[in-house]
């Protein structure tokens, strides 16, 4: 009777809560913590909020994709303010046209629907250094999400200014935004409540409500929560604030709430990031999340109280350079960002939002689900067309600067690409070219194309041929998405650090680090692009009509700086430009996959990057960026097409790898033999989800780390292990940013389930072997270095029963 009771009343509770919106009617109100719920104007309410990001949305079409949400039976929007976007230059703000976050806001309340803001100032997003600006960088000393007096001026300044934009829009007066968020997964980056406290501090003195005449005194303020995940939230979790947790589909849900019922037993349970899908990475496949898993973990929240954010609702595009990196190691993420949400990139319902509609419609208090908006444009194609014009990446040389290698950030340059050159001795031998390229160059010596090296793939060095003195050595340095996850978001571009060349001779090997450089920075943006295409075809103009008399190359460098000359040989990376005409407007998907790599300008709009190797091909360009007549597009390639032609197709293409070699890591030459080697430790796992820790008996040195899976928890051959961990002779986790996988028997490839899972700092991935795979499995672990450990942490997949976890093992260290 108790039970039906408790229902009876949870959906009472449910069913009171649309009518208590007062959104649209911009009536002061208020947002407070109850028993065991929120509370909205003194009443229980549960938050459904959907996720979406206003930079990745056209403004013309913010209202259709909030329409969308509230279709699904949403009542608030949840959005990241992106810090970088608003402060591309220090000191200098900008909340115009699609960075109008205010305007968003009001958006949502016209639709009915209430926001919860999520400043920062990291907000991790996939998104260029995690939405911190490149340009603190510059400060090459500086302590990023730490107590830096820098860092926390700069923090304070730029939370101040969004206030400005945004204080007057909380529920207190009359707005829609009932909630703001302090920092974000600070426990995945490290432990400090003294920082995270002053950040609460910061944005509590900005959102303190002023004295209103309905009642006495200012109030208690607008909610301030913190959120991460169920394995860290209590390094930093502040007494005062709200603790909501992050998870994805097919997690434990009771136990993803268990630590926390068990410290506050009276609080409301939130998912701050229930994640719908995932986000795509260059040279891995695209990554889908079943549906099922989704709808039933968001029922079953729905039906015990819990609020939620769907993270993604509706993802969207990463336009321009505002991908960022996934890390260990440096893993660039794709433009799209459709991340298999319900609403897809383009703004259009797919399957999972259909069967999300209908779950949600059994807490829409019995009434109708609102409509589904129709489509702000239609889908149209663009038959095949060539980029003729042509101007080699040197035409948009600026000045350059000799002396020492320069980063991108010492040159005062936010994106873009490097041209490096110095001259060299004669080496009469094949010498070794290393350093930190970041993050992918092209060698060239006396305009000859030697090599690349690619930061994707962890490369630092290549091997050169012998060279006569005086022969130019030229690297070309693209900078793509800035890391935005973990510790390595501090993370400069071009060359870091010095350039050796390393040869032997007979007696002795010679290591070389030239000192004298040209540093030549090229921006990315559309103004740089134009301009060096302006210049060359102004000189072809002047050729065909006779006026002038040489090679286009060479004349076009006549502006550049003395000496460019040497360069005007590299022809392949460089700005093509071509046109397409409409009859009408509409979004399409124009496709890349006969070009190199580099970025696209559409009309002058940054659309993003290419990369042939996929899985993207193709980038989403919305109709109301598009015109009647003549649209022009500008591809920047800093590594050559196949074919420099392009075309509009009614279908995104995010699914076609073209690869030089499979990402499995089963080269039969890279298995160790531990036939005599013995084990660090052998034993069996726990059964059941959750950190297990397995002690060493001492401590254990070595580089490699293999662990052998001899059998698992349930019936069945299939292993899966979501991350990994090696403890220190101090008992603290070592560093696994120079880990990568040196060897597994089995991947599961499909669903993107590699050995580079079980250390990605993502709970929610894991490595997982093939259906056909037999046992035993082996997974190797390269640590980049040898290492003295003590013990092993072990994490199996967080879904209900911990699929595929791993019973006996024996860990190795070689």
């Amino acid at each position: 009777m108790k039970q039906i009771f408790r229902k009876l009343a949870l959906a009472a509770m449910l069913m009171a809560a649309p009518s208590l919106m007062s959104a649209a009617n911009n009536k002061p109100g208020d947002f407070t913590v109850g028993d065991k719920t929120f509370l909205l104007n003194g009443q229980p309410f549960i938050v459904k909020a959907a996720e979406v990001h206003y930079p990745r949305i056209p403004r013309p079409y913010w209202e259709h994709r909030i329409k969308m949400c509230k279709a699904l039976g949403m009542n608030a929007i949840c959005i990241y303010i992106f810090w970088n976007i608003h402060e591309q230059q220090e000191g200098v703000f900008d909340f115009t046209g699609n960075n109008d976050v205010a305007e968003f806001c009001r958006l949502a309340q016209k639709n009915g629907m209430y926001v919860i803001v999520r400043p920062g100032p990291y907000v991790c997003a996939e998104w260029e250094m995690g939405g911190l600006p490149w340009w603190l960088l510059k400060k090459k000393d500086i302590k990023l999400r730490e107590r830096d007096p820098y860092f926390m001026e700069r923090v304070k300044i730029f939370e101040e200014k969004v206030g400005e934009q945004l204080a007057d829009l909380t529920i207190q007066n009359g707005g829609p935004i009932i909630m703001i968020q302090v920092e974000n997964e600070y426990g995945s980056y490290g432990e400090d409540k003294p920082y995270v406290s002053e950040i609460r501090d910061c944005l509590r003195e900005i959102y303190r409500p002023t004295p209103l005449p309905h009642r006495e005194g200012p109030g208690e303020g607008l909610l301030l929560f913190q959120c991460d995940w169920s394995s860290n939230f209590t390094k930093n979790g502040l007494d005062d604030l709200v603790w909501t947790m992050n998870f994805g589909t097919g997690a434990n849900i009771d136990d993803q709430f268990r630590r926390l019922g068990e410290l506050r037993p009276n609080a409301p349970k939130m998912c701050s990031e229930f994640w719908s899908g995932w986000f795509d990475k260059w040279g891995a496949r695209h990554e889908t999340r079943p549906a099922k898993d989704m709808v039933e973990g968001m029922d079953e929240m729905l039906s015990k109280g819990i609020s939620f954010s769907l993270y993604m609702t509706h993802g969207g595009t990463s336009f321009g350079h505002w991908a960022g990196a996934n890390s260990p190691g440096f893993a660039p993420d794709v433009t799209s960002y459709d991340y298999d949400a319900p609403i897809n990139e383009y703004g259009l319902a797919t399957p999972k939002f259909w069967e999300l509609r209908k779950m949600m419609e059994k807490y829409n208090d019995g009434k109708k689900m609102p409509a589904v908006p129709k489509a702000p444009m239609p889908i149209i194609t663009v038959p095949k067309f060539q980029l003729t014009e042509f101007a080699p990446l040197i035409s948009a040389i600026t000045k350059p600067v000799n002396g020492a290698i320069k980063t991108f950030e010492e040159m005062d340059m936010g994106w873009g690409t490097m041209m490096y050159s110095t001259r060299l001795p004669e080496i009469t031998s094949q010498s070794v070219l290393s350093g930190e390229f970041h993050d992918f160059a092209q060698v060239f010596i006396d305009k000859k194309y030697i090599g690349k090296i690619d930061r994707v793939k962890n490369e630092k060095s290549l091997t050169l041929p012998a060279v006569k003195k005086g022969a130019e050595l030229i690297i070309i340095v693209e900078g793509m998405g800035r890391i935005n996850f973990g510790r390595a978001i501090k993370d400069f571009k071009g060359i870091v650090g010095n350039v050796t060349l390393t040869t032997e001779t007979d007696e002795a090997e010679i290591v070389l680090t030239p000192k004298n450089w040209m540093n030549v920075a090229i921006p990315d943006d559309y103004e740089t692009a134009k301009n060096a295409l302006d210049m060359v075809k102004g000189v072809n103009d002047q050729m065909t009509a006779g006026k002038v008399k040489g090679s286009v190359p060479a004349l076009a460098l006549t502006q550049g700086y003395e000496g460019s000359k040497k360069l005007a040989d590299i022809m392949k990376p460089g700005y093509h430009r071509g046109y397409f005409t409409l009859k009408k407007v509409g979004d399409t998907f124009l496709n890349f996959e006969t070009w190199g790599k580099g970025q696209v300008y559409v009309n002058g709009h940054a659309m993003g990057r290419i990369w042939s190797i996929g899985p993207q091909q193709t980038l989403y360009v919305p109709g109301c960026w598009l015109k009647k007549g003549k649209n022009e597009v500008i591809v920047l390639d800093v590594v050559g097409p196949r074919e420099a032609v392009v075309w509009g197709q009614a279908e995104p293409e995010l699914n076609k790898l073209q690869l030089e070699k499979s990402n499995k890591h089963n080269n039969i030459g890279d298995k160790p033999d531990l036939n005599s080697a013995t084990p660090a430790a052998t034993g069996a796992f726990k059964a059941g989800n959750g950190w297990q820790t397995i002690k060493f008996n001492g401590q254990k040195k070595g580089r490699f780390l293999a662990i052998e899976c001899l059998s698992t928890q349930k019936n069945g051959d299939r292993v899966a292990i979501a991350e990994l961990y090696l403890q220190g002779t101090d008992g603290k986790r070592i560093s696994r940013e120079p880990w990568k996988t040196k060897y597994a028997n089995s991947e599961d490839e499909s669903g993107n389930h590699l050995g580079d899972k079980v250390f990605d700092l993502q709970e929610s991935t894991y490595w997982q072997t093939e259906k056909s795979a037999s046992m035993p499995h082996l997974i190797v672990i390269d640590l980049g270095s040898v290492q003295t450990v003590t013990a092993l942490e072990y994490l199996p997949r967080a879904e209900q029963g911990a699929p595929g976890s791993v019973k006996d093992f024996k860990i190795y260290l070689y």
